[in-house]
């Protein structure tokens, strides 16, 4: 810099000064620092978790009903077949598959998220991280998988549902299972799917196969070990 350009005062002059603006500290560049940290954050949480599930689900399902019931039993059994509960660590079909994993025994993790509703952490997460960014929580959500189970949910967890398959469809992560709990629920989706979007040309029916749909959560556990074993003796590419 040179002429005009040159500040008045200096890096160290600015960084030093108490009686400045505090502007800075809601900058792009601070919010680079920001992001990671949330990413250090998450990887010295979970990475020593051991193999685990995401299960996704809306933060509106009620204590008490079917929805929430199924949830507390996928919890439990992914547990009974060794696996860590991964959710987003709100109310709802997340706590059902927190408090499952619980009384199972096992571990409950959270993965919380900043939202002007919706906070805090359910009571049922024994390991829990709380985000700003949502980029930031759903890397933690593929990274340590070994599969995701979706219960009926409304837009956040379709987000989720679309990112993970979009991710196994084309290749940026190694194949996971993901299954969908609730033929009644999910049925209109993969009607649309097969009819309309396949008709479309716009996937492919293997695309679709990508999704499994059940309403028994031991089958459910059964596709997640099946991947997972299959995954594991793969020799290496």
């Amino acid at each position: 810099m040179r002429g005009s350009r040159v500040p008045a005062s200096t890096t160290d002059q600015r960084l030093l000064d108490s009686r400045g603006s505090t502007e800075w500290l809601h900058t792009d560049p601070w919010r680079v620092m920001r992001i990671q940290s949330e990413f250090v954050e998450g990887f010295g949480a979970l990475a020593e978790l051991g193999p685990a599930v995401s299960v996704f689900g809306s933060a509106r399902t009620e204590p008490g009903t079917p929805f929430y019931e199924l949830g507390t039993e996928v919890g439990r059994a992914l547990v009974d077949a060794g696996y860590a509960v991964i959710t987003g660590g709100g109310p709802g079909a997340m706590e059902a598959a927190n408090r499952g994993a619980i009384e199972a025994g096992g571990a409950s993790v959270g993965l919380g998220i900043e939202l002007p509703f919706e906070q805090g952490l359910n009571e049922h997460v024994n390991l829990g991280v709380n985000f700003r960014y949502f980029f930031a929580r759903k890397t933690m959500f593929v990274k340590y998988a070994r599969g995701f189970i979706v219960l009926p949910g409304g837009f956040g967890t379709l987000d989720e549902l679309f990112e993970a398959v979009t991710l196994v469809q084309t290749r940026k992560v190694t194949s996971f299972p993901i299954v969908l709990m609730g033929t009644d629920y999910w049925g209109g989706l993969f009607d649309w799917l097969r009819g309309a979007v396949l008709e479309a040309g716009t996937v492919s029916a293997r695309d679709i196969d990508l999704l499994h749909l059940t309403d028994d959560v031991d089958e459910a556990v059964r596709i997640v070990v099946r991947a997972d074993e299959e995954v594991t003796a793969r020799p290496p590419e």
